[in-house]
């Protein structure tokens, strides 16, 4: 049977089951969603993106007063600590800065950012006698740049992107549509290091636009976990850098070709073309390394069921920001000062319940996550070293960005909604029908296409479940013109949006929190970077 097919008899049955379900109003779950006041919004937010908290940045004094200031009101509404009697899970950090970083060749030097970049960097000397240029680093049944070729121990140069022909179709697709090749260099480094590379270099074409959209960034220094020594991970990564145009240009001089005459040759010939160089390269990252600490604050909420409460709900934002850019304050009221500040409401609406003796069967874990404007860093190091097993997780409700409007929508009465169908036709209809039934919002899936070149999907905290097979929702209102700026404001924020944004996540958790069986997870997701 067509696999479409199959997938859309799924979402029928489960559609029609939840409607079933959801046929009538539970007046129980609406006494409590009705608990969420857009002026108690306000005051939190008001306070949580002042001055005072100085951005919020991870690590930092403001990160650590809103920090603070989250577990006192989980404390005020009567919430218990439940991490060795305090509300926060501590992880440790290292920052790092490469920004007077050289590389050199032919007795030329070439500088940080101005030539050439890198992205979380595990090396701090890449030296070699020998490169090979593989056209552009791909592995596909359709073209191949690896074809008889051995790169052991060796470091390879490759174009970022995916070979066109002279018309500009994608020589793996066939088409004006191009491959995941184009969409994430990620997959060249893990082809390179499978087949025994030392390195990857990677030649952007586009590297001047693309530096000057994230100079500031690559000048500032980087920021990830530490893990315990004993732990362990993933094997480290292939040392890779990415090179201007005019970096490559001076390696390929002694060839007298230049990379714009072999990016238009295999355009031409639809085949790779390989170069063997035999010079030195080298690059010297200048370390500088802090080691700091930042928390996630968690606020657990037990459920009623002596069975099921062993089952958990997580609702989760990033309280985190960009903090003191150029001197100017980044106050993040929107990112995600919106979400942040709704999972308050949300922890006091079902803990009001509770206290009433009407709460959910299984637990609610509210989980405020810092690290994420770093790179997903609190999420990742709760989901490595969970309070609670991953494996009794039910679903996570991911809030980021909820309190402004996008230039696509006029009014303000809709939400995106991503990942909602990734792992679970069960949670995207319970979300649907409490959508119906609750809040009547526009539930726009633009940002959930596969194919979406913003890949919203891969860079918020719910990604962290999602990786390990739990069934997500990320809550998101669009990219506005002061996203990751200081004009971020509580004042352009609209409450009453976000209020009902919030019962519906509300209304989604109930759903799934008192529902007889526990989520399926029924799609298989590729999870592709």
């Amino acid at each position: 049977m067509n696999k479409y097919l199959i997938t859309a008899l799924c979402v029928s049955f489960s559609v029609f089951h939840v409607d079933h379900m959801l046929a009538q109003k539970d007046t129980v779950a609406i006494k409590y969603a009705d608990l969420i006041d857009t002026k108690e919004l306000q005051k939190h937010l008001t306070i949580l993106a002042s001055d005072e908290y100085e951005g919020r940045e991870t690590g930092t004094k403001g990160q650590k007063m809103a920090a603070q200031y989250i577990a006192e009101y989980y404390n005020s509404i009567g919430v218990q600590p439940v991490v060795n009697g305090s509300y926060f899970q501590s992880y440790p950090l290292k920052k790092e800065s490469y920004s007077n970083s050289m590389a050199s060749f032919n007795n030329e030097s070439f500088k940080f950012v101005q030539d050439f970049y890198t992205m979380g960097v595990d090396f701090e000397t890449l030296e070699t006698d020998e490169f090979i240029f593989l056209g552009y680093g791909i592995e596909d049944k359709n073209y191949n740049d690896y074809k008889k070729y051995d790169v052991k121990g060796k470091v390879v140069l490759c174009l970022l992107g995916e070979p066109l022909d002279k018309e500009g179709k994608s020589l793996i697709t066939g088409t004006l549509t191009p491959s995941d090749w184009s969409a994430d260099w990620r997959t060249k480094r893990e082809i390179a290091q499978q087949k025994g590379a030392k390195a990857i270099v990677m030649i952007n074409m586009q590297y001047a636009m693309y530096i000057q959209r994230v100079k500031y960034w690559l000048e500032q220094p980087a920021m990830d976990l530490e893990y315990p020594s004993k732990r362990e991970i993933t094997e480290p990564s292939i040392a890779t850098v990415f090179i201007s145009p005019a970096f490559a240009n001076k390696l390929f001089s002694a060839k007298k070709v230049t990379v714009e005459q072999l990016q238009k040759n295999i355009a031409i010939k639809k085949k790779s073309k390989k170069i063997v160089l035999r010079e030195k390269l080298s690059f010297h990252m200048e370390l500088k390394s802090e080691r700091l600490s930042a928390e996630n604050v968690l606020c657990f909420i037990e459920g009623s069921d002596p069975v099921l409460k062993n089952e958990i709900v997580v609702i989760s934002a990033h309280y985190d920001h960009i903090g003191i850019v150029n001197g100017q304050i980044n106050n993040g009221a929107d990112d995600d000062g919106s979400g942040t500040v709704t999972t308050l409401e949300l922890a006091k609406a079902f803990k009001k319940a509770t206290d009433d003796g009407n709460g959910p069967k299984r637990s609610i874990l509210i989980l405020n996550v810092s690290g994420e404007e770093k790179g997903l860093l609190g999420s990742e190091w709760y989901a490595a070293f969970p309070i609670y097993p991953l494996e009794n997780t039910v679903c996570n409700l991911n809030i980021d960005m909820i309190g402004r409007t996008d230039d696509a929508h006029k009014k303000e009465e809709y939400v995106y909604l991503i990942g909602s169908n990734k792992l679970s036709t069960e949670l995207h209809a319970i979300s649907e029908n409490a959508n119906k039934t609750y809040t009547n919002l526009e539930l726009d899936y633009t940002y959930n296409d596969p194919d979406d070149p913003n890949r919203f999907y891969y860079r918020s905290d719910h990604y962290n479940f999602a990786k390990n097979n739990i069934p997500v929702i990320f809550y998101f209102s669009g990219v506005h013109a002061d996203y990751h700026k200081p004009g971020d404001d509580v004042e352009k924020i609209r409450f009453e949006k976000m209020g009902t944004i919030g019962k519906l996540v509300f209304h989604t958790a109930w759903e799934v929190a008192n529902r007889p069986e526990k989520l399926k997870v029924d799609v298989t997701n590729d999870f592709k970077r």
